[in-house]
């Protein structure tokens, strides 16, 4: 171990899991997008696979059970279904928009939701891999209600959702000059998590 993460020489015996981080925002500036880019990056230097994409290469109509019925579900929810199936983890990095869920994301996960491909159940994309939650504001909550509210929206999909989660407080006054976090309880806590999901997804591989 270094530093409290997976070191790569620990995962050389063993297949390293793929890891997906999808950042909740597309706001210019987004404090998500750029903790999801931190947390990626430690991702890679504890030697796991990651990719890191934005939701705007999948755009997707507000969920509609009449257009899904007439047109049925859009071919970038079908896609984004296809990139989350293929890895072994998801990372969700949420900001708050009044208490709860943007809807960018939450309109994300209904169409993924929606989406059932040929021998496999709807849904099933959910249930077969280690999802975990993180989510930055500019207050002291740190975006911990929507965190609560997108870790009930993942379960009621059956998702396995891990117990550790990043909620970063003060999002503006968290980097160093290198946009490295700077406050110990933020690393631990971004150690945790790391370590968290590398474990869980490689015992559901």
């Amino acid at each position: 171990m270094r530093g409290g993460l997976v070191s790569p020489n620990v995962l050389d015996w063993m297949s390293a899991p793929k890891i997906l981080v999808i950042p909740g925002s597309l706001r210019t500036g987004s404090h998500n997008a750029k903790l999801a880019a931190v947390i990626a990056h430690a991702f890679a230097q504890a030697g796991v696979d990651v990719t890191r994409i934005s939701l705007a290469d999948f755009p997707l109509p507000i969920y509609d059970g009449d257009l899904q019925a007439k047109s049925g579900v859009p071919k970038h929810a079908i896609n984004l279904k296809r990139m989350i199936g293929a890895h072994h983890g998801v990372l969700i990095v949420s900001p708050e928009y009044n208490a709860s869920v943007p809807p960018l994301l939450k309109n994300a996960i209904d169409w993924v939701s929606r989406v059932h491909e040929l021998h496999e159940a709807r849904g099933e994309v959910f249930r077969g891999r280690a999802f975990a939650l993180a989510g930055a504001s500019q207050s002291r909550l740190g975006a911990a209600r929507a965190l609560q509210a997108l870790r009930l929206i993942l379960t009621s999909c059956h998702a396995n959702v891990i117990a550790s989660q990043l909620t970063l407080a003060f999002a503006h006054e968290a980097y160093d000059d290198m946009d490295r976090l700077k406050h110990e309880s933020d690393i631990a806590g971004l150690k945790e998590l790391v370590a968290q999901l590398i474990d869980i997804s490689q015992r559901m591989m």
